[in-house]
Parts: structure tokens; C-alpha cells; sequence
């Protein structure tokens, strides 16, 4: 049952804390390093690519390391550094918080419900309407569900098939692969074409999952099937599964202007729709939670 506890302590710890201080934060840490990534290079594209396969290898290896060395000494404590590192690899009250905040912000303050979502969506939001402010949190909301949530847990679980240790060596790469993504993965970055890339393939079936747990959460089983009618809009592979499962799920229109519209014949979200996505996918984090614990006691328990 080590693995399904590291799980319950990564959950303890979001409830509690949330997230570590930014000086403190380990993925902060790698952030720097892929800072020093982002630079003119003769060939970026081979630049990215070569740091996208190496970078988050680094950190897995590291995680890998510290977690044998701490079960070597004894396994409740390698179980306990394992839950540590799924704690710094996962997100939820975090990201609930930020979208709680700018959704309340857009009813008495719309400019600075418009500055806060920046850090939540990278789009200019200086013109956006109060409705497309809401739209674009409950956007990374639901994207946020599969990149910061459902995806390393669901490498913890894949990998704490083998041990604890592989398993928070796992979700590490993951977070480490959606970190690179994020600072790098723009059309306007050449060397971001490697990490793009990568992030794609690694968050397709992550993607699809959340979008499954948001429709059980939303208790709206058929919202997938017509989210494929939409997806296509979407410059992403992945994002708009969970988004527009969020769309149909709570019957909204979500849409990046002149990029995409999710569930074009609804209304963009008033702030009780977006109180309500909130609460959806809280419950799809639970339940991620809730399976990934279950899923890695199968191993143990046979």
C-alpha cells in the first residue's frame, strides 16, 4: 500500500498547502534550466528537440535516484519521498483558486479580472468582455485538469506498477515534458517545435481521460460524443477534449477569439457557470485521485 499512501499524501498536501513557495519549487527550478534553452540557436528545431529528450530524462533520472536512496533507508520513507514528488508534480487548489478568483473579480472589476487571468491563459485579455474573461478561465481550468492533474498522475500509476520510485520518476517527466511545452511550445520559438512535439503525444491519452472523468463529474455521460464535433477548431490535439467536454457538459460557449468556439450555439459563461466548472472539475480531480490510489494498489494487492 506505499504507493497508494504517496498518493494520499500528494492529495493531503494540495488540500493543505497548495503549492510550495516559487524559491522552493522544484519545477521552478527546472524552469531555469529550460530558460537557458530558450536562445537563438544555428538549428533551433534540433536545439529543442535534443533538450526536450534530455531535460526531462535529467530530472526523472534525479527523482529515480532520490527516491531508491530514501527507500533504501527504509520503504515508508521512500514512499514518503515519492508522495513528495507527486505533490510538486500536481496542481488543483492552485488552479481552482486562480479560476475561483478571476470568475468573481469579472463581477466588480473587469481590469483586473483581466490582468489576473494572465496568469491562468496566455492570451491578450486587455479588450476581452466579461463572458470571454470566464470563458478563458474555465478554458484552463479544464486544460489545466489534464496537463497539471490527470497526466502525472496517471504516469505515477503506470509507473508504480514497477516500484514508487519509477513512478515518481515518471510523473517528473511528465511535468517536466508539459513544463517545456509551456515555456517553449509557441509558434514564435523555433526551438519550442521539439517540445510541442513531444507534449502532444505525451498528453493524448491524459487528455481524453479528463475529458471522461469531467463528463462522470458534470454527470453528463454523452458530453464526449459531441464534443468531437468541435474539436477539430481547436489548434491543439489534445485541449479541447477537456474543454469542450467542459462546454457541453455545463452547456456554455467556450472560444479563443479568432482561433476557436467550443459549443458555438450556447452563451458564454456567466459567473454561476463558471462557480459550476469549478466545482466539475474539483470533482474530476477527486476522482483522478481516487483512481490512481486504486489502480496502483492492484499490484500490491495480488
Amino acid at each position: 500500500m506505499l504507493s497508494a499512501g504517496a498518493v494520499g499524501l500528494a492529495l493531503a498536501l494540495d488540500v493543505a498547502v497548495g503549492e510550495p513557495p516559487t524559491t522552493l519549487h522544484p519545477v521552478a527550478w527546472f524552469g531555469r534550466a529550460v530558460g537557458w534553452l530558450d536562445r537563438d540557436w544555428p538549428v533551433p528545431q534540433l536545439a529543442g528537440l535534443v533538450g526536450a529528450l534530455g531535460l526531462p530524462l535529467i530530472a526523472a533520472v534525479v527523482v529515480w535516484t532520490i527516491v531508491v536512496a530514501a527507500t533504501a533507508l527504509a520503504p515508508l520513507a521512500g514512499a514518503t519521498v515519492a508522495g513528495l514528488v507527486l505533490f510538486v508534480t500536481t496542481s488543483l487548489r492552485r488552479l481552482l483558486s486562480a479560476v475561483r478568483d478571476v470568475t468573481e473579480t469579472t463581477e466588480r472589476d473587469l481590469g483586473a479580472a483581466r490582468e489576473r487571468l494572465r496568469a491562468l491563459a496566455g492570451r491578450d485579455a486587455s479588450a476581452l468582455p466579461a463572458g470571454q474573461v470566464r470563458s478563458a478561465a474555465v478554458e484552463s481550468a479544464a486544460e489545466n485538469l489534464a496537463d497539471g492533474l490527470v497526466a502525472p498522475l496517471l504516469a505515477f500509476a503506470v509507473g508504480a506498477q514497477l516500484s514508487p520510485a519509477v513512478g515518481a520518476a515518471a510523473a517528473a517527466w511528465v511535468k517536466a515534458v508539459n513544463t517545456m511545452d509551456s515555456m517553449l511550445g509557441y509558434r514564435s520559438k523555433p526551438v519550442g517545435w521539439g517540445p510541442a512535439r513531444l507534449d502532444d503525444a505525451v498528453m493524448w491519452i491524459p487528455a481524453r481521460a479528463s475529458a471522461l472523468l469531467l463528463a462522470v463529474a458534470a454527470g453528463a455521460p454523452t458530453a464526449t460524443r459531441r464534443v468531437s464535433r468541435w474539436v477539430g477548431s481547436v489548434p491543439s490535439p489534445n485541449s479541447g477534449w477537456p474543454m469542450g467536454t467542459l462546454a457541453a457538459s455545463l452547456d456554455v460557449r467556450l472560444e479563443k477569439p479568432d482561433v476557436y468556439v467550443l459549443n458555438a450555439d450556447a452563451h458564454l459563461p456567466t459567473v454561476a457557470d463558471a462557480r459550476a466548472a469549478v466545482r466539475t472539475v474539483a470533482v474530476a480531480g477527486g476522482l483522478a485521485y481516487a483512481l490512481t490510489a486504486a489502480l496502483v494498489v492492484l499490484p500490491e494487492v495480488r
